[in-house]
């Protein structure tokens, strides 16, 4: 392979240039970012979860664009401009790497030089500007940018603790956010990267968002992510992670909860479905068996945004092989008619009025045994989510509802 076509591939996979200069855990998906990041041509947002190595992908790509684009400025901004010159840092080592020079001499013919250098800008001698501008300028986000203007504009962590904690941080970085629109060039792109903190957080403001939260990554493993549920609370965990919103002011249900792998510890429990009617609503399934010696109760939860007609062959499955009869059905809505479905089925089950408010319910039962309840492996993480984003104006709660209906039936000890 010839050095130019040896140069290509690395740029049709630039994960392996980030390896060369030092990003050695970089995947085929990070390749995925830089390649958006380089070659895109809409605005482009990406939002992964902490430690997926997004700042690297970042400093390789500003790196590329710099010597694949030297035409074009940068105006890279981060939360403060105490925290730009970590990236300009990084983007100076890449650029003086052995792998870049050999990328500018075989496309230039010339070998590559930083001109122009400091923690918050720097040039290459690909760089020619009559206005003086540094090719790469790094600012804090509540910078003046004033009479400033950039091909790209990159955004990197803007968002943070601070925002998810402040309204009127939240809208001072809106207001900032917004005013990059006034220095992007015309044809230029905006790209940004980061964690969102709050529903209503800078990123409602951005388009063309790409997901990556900690789940689908495969970079951190389950027994790590149990040790960061540990060290933190649910609502810190997922907005870092899970890339959701828990309002911790709101947080009913404050530690992760505990899990277990033995289903023997459910048999001869009791089971409940709280059913959905229509696609606008959860089904929401739920096992419990409690352990009189040892005060704990044992769970285990099913969620489908289905209407209950879908989903009875599964929750007939379950209740057999987790030997969890009766099956309660409510029967306020539908007269009885999901018990008799049931029935005809081959399963056990009895229906009951509910009497009591939901909320209520929820928070004397199911909150009163939380700190005593381990689930079964195989729980749905929707499950789990629905009932740590459980509060008074949450939009759904059918999981946290059927969990507090069998903690009800399990602490009144009877079936």
């Amino acid at each position: 392979m010839t050095k130019d076509q040896e140069i290509l591939t690395l740029l049709q996979h630039p994960e392996e240039i980030g390896k060369q200069v030092g990003f050695k855990d970089l995947r085929p998906m990070h390749g995925l970012w830089i390649r958006e990041m380089i070659r895109g041509e809409e605005d482009y947002t990406l939002q992964a979860h902490r430690e997926a190595y997004k700042s690297s992908c970042l400093a390789v790509a500003i790196s590329l664009l710099l010597i694949l684009y030297p035409k074009r400025n940068i105006i890279f901004l981060r939360k403060t401009d105490n925290d730009v010159p970590e990236m300009l840092s990084m983007v100076s080592k890449i650029l003086k790497s052995d792998i870049f020079r050999d990328i500018v001499k075989e496309l230039y013919g010339e070998d590559l030089a930083l001109i122009e250098e400091s923690m918050t800008h720097l040039s290459t001698n690909l760089w020619t500007s009559p206005m003086g501008a540094p090719q790469l300028l790094g600012l804090g986000i509540k910078s003046s940018i004033t009479g400033k203007h950039s091909w790209y504009v990159i955004t990197d962590d803007i968002c943070n603790k601070d925002d998810r904690e402040s309204r009127a941080e939240r809208e001072r970085t809106k207001r900032q956010y917004d005013e990059l629109q006034n220095i992007r060039n015309k044809g230029g792109r905006i790209i940004n990267l980061g964690t969102p903190w709050h529903k209503d957080d800078v990123f409602s403001r951005m388009p063309n968002i790409h997901r990556y939260d900690c789940y689908h990554t495969g970079l951190i493993t389950k027994a790590q992510l149990d040790k960061l549920r540990e060290s933190m609370a649910p609502s810190l965990f997922a907005a870092n992670y899970e890339l959701k919103h828990i309002a911790s002011s709101e947080v009913i249900f404050e530690t992760y909860p505990r899990f277990t792998d033995n289903a023997q510890l459910l048999r001869d429990g009791v089971s409940h479905v709280d059913a959905a009617y229509g696609r606008g609503d959860y089904t929401a399934f739920t096992c419990g068996k409690r352990d009189w010696d040892n005060d704990v109760i044992y769970l285990y939860g099913r969620i489908w945004h289905e209407s209950v007609d879908k989903v009875m062959d599964i929750i007939a499955y379950e209740t057999e092989r987790l030997m969890c009869v009766p099956l309660k059905c409510e029967e306020n809505s539908d007269k009885g008619f999901v018990a008799e479905a049931f029935r005809k089925m081959g399963v056990y089950s009895t229906t009951y009025t509910e009497k009591m408010n939901k909320y209520i319910k929820i928070t004397t039962y199911l909150r009163d045994w939380w700190p005593k309840i381990v689930f079964l492996e195989g729980t749905d993480p929707e499950y789990i989510d629905q009932i740590l984003d459980y509060n008074l104006n949450a939009e759904h709660d059918d999981a946290p509802d059927s969990a507090a209906c069998v903690c009800r039936i399990l602490d009144e000890g009877y079936y």
